[in-house]
């Protein structure tokens, strides 16, 4: 019985400690999440063309604006600092609307949950899509990432940034991949771009995996190779590698949706019809030479 009275003691006790280190996380990232208005860059395409161009299971890239976001682009040299993944879409409806995308995500504030497209609509963005996943692989990639709803931030990785908001140290490119294996290493605490990863990794789909070459046995045969893929740790991806990757396509709204640039108004100010008249001028030099 004493045993037990001690363990709970010992238990409050921890809890107690901890509490000002998660006020401390709470508080560093409403400072770091903060968005700056002026920095942030304004969306290509309309919130309709969005929404009716994301497709279940594509993942959403984000530019964001806050100091959070800032470090995340230093480490990355990136223009993309945030992830999400479509877990719902209505592009096959006859009224497209953002109000029918829903995404998941891992946030500083509320860790994993759904957000309604309409938070990243007015946002720079960017669509990635994976190719060849069958609707049933699809189903499996969205129920992994909904098992992890409610699951907290991983407040270690902020306090682990935050130290590159201080200074922007001269970092070697070839160690920024392993300075974004941050974070507590905690499986029930997640960050953006290592939980779509898991998701990813969970039906096998590749995005940056490693890739090592085995010489093939046969003598006839010396400069053939057999490659294998490597699953790398989830911990080291980061947005920008779902744009980099070779396994994953990337949508253009604005070109998805008929686009013909005939249609395009353009206003004839006098600097337009400046720019027009020596740009004719330079074509017509040409032509006079090459007849010469």
């Amino acid at each position: 019985m004493v045993i037990v009275i001690i363990n709970k003691e010992q238990k409050n006790a921890s809890h107690k400690m901890m509490n000002p280190l998660k006020a401390l996380g709470k508080s560093l990232a409403n400072y770091l999440s903060k968005p700056n208005e002026n920095a942030s860059s304004p969306a290509t395409c309309s919130p309709e063309q969005l929404a009716a161009t994301l497709r279940q299971g594509d993942v959403l890239l984000v530019e964001g604006s806050s100091r959070f976001s800032k470090a995340i682009k230093y480490l990355t040299q990136s223009t993309w600092s945030h992830a999400a993944l479509c877990i719902s879409d209505n592009y096959q409806s006859t009224d497209i609307n953002v109000k029918g995308c829903e995404l998941i995500e891992a946030d500083v504030h509320d860790g994993v949950s759904k957000v309604p497209l309409s938070k990243y609509c007015k946002l720079h963005t960017r669509i990635c899509r994976p190719v060849g996943l069958t609707t049933q692989e699809v189903a499996e990639l969205v129920t992994y990432a909904e098992s992890r709803l409610g699951q907290q931030y991983d407040l270690k990785h902020i306090f682990d940034l935050s130290r590159y908001l201080i200074y922007a140290p001269p970092v070697p490119t070839h160690w920024r991949r392993r300075m974004l294996a941050l974070g507590s290493g905690d499986p029930t605490k997640a960050i953006c771009s290592s939980l779509i990863a898991q998701a990813f990794q969970f039906v096998s789909y590749p995005i940056l995996p490693e890739i090592t070459k085995e010489q093939l046995e046969d003598p006839d045969c010396k400069r053939s190779f057999n490659e294998f893929l490597h699953i790398r740790h989830h911990s080291l991806f980061a947005p920008r590698d779902f744009d980099i990757s070779p396994y994953f396509q990337i949508i253009k709204p604005t070109l998805n949706d008929e686009f013909d640039y005939h249609k395009l108004i353009w206003r004839d100010d006098k600097r337009d019809v400046e720019h027009l008249f020596s740009r004719n001028k330079v074509i017509n030099n040409n032509k006079t030479s090459s007849k010469s």
